[in-house]
Formats: structure tokens, C-alpha cells, sequence
């Protein structure tokens, strides 16, 4: 029997893992889901990646 499991899913179950043993910061664990969901192409990439585009142009024009 085969089990398909989306990356996105299989990534965020990796990311609340990682949080509930206290192995990487709530920060760190936002960042790794954000970067998920634009790897896998999820419906969710392309707002994330304008979020992610928005906040790298605030980010470069801070002087």
C-alpha cells in the first residue's frame, strides 16, 4: 500500500514537532513553514512569496 503525503503537510508535521520539543525557536519554526509552502508550490505560494518579496523590499530600502 502506497501513502501519498503532500510536502507541505509532511513539513508542517516536522515544523510543530520540532516546536513541542524545543528543538528550534518559534521564529525559526515560522520561517521554515513559510519556506514549505513556497518550496511544495502550495495554493498558499503565492501569497506567501508576495509577503516574502514585500518584506526583502522593506527590508533593502531601510537605511
Amino acid at each position: 500500500m502506497v501513502l501519498t503525503v503532500s510536502s507541505a503537510l509532511m513539513f508542517g508535521a516536522i515544523t510543530v514537532i520540532l516546536i513541542r520539543s524545543q528543538r528550534v525557536s518559534t521564529g525559526s519554526a515560522v520561517l521554515v513553514w513559510l519556506s514549505g509552502f513556497t518550496v511544495a508550490s502550495t495554493g498558499l505560494a503565492g501569497p506567501v512569496n508576495s509577503a516574502l518579496t514585500a518584506l526583502a523590499h522593506a527590508l533593502a530600502t531601510i537605511h
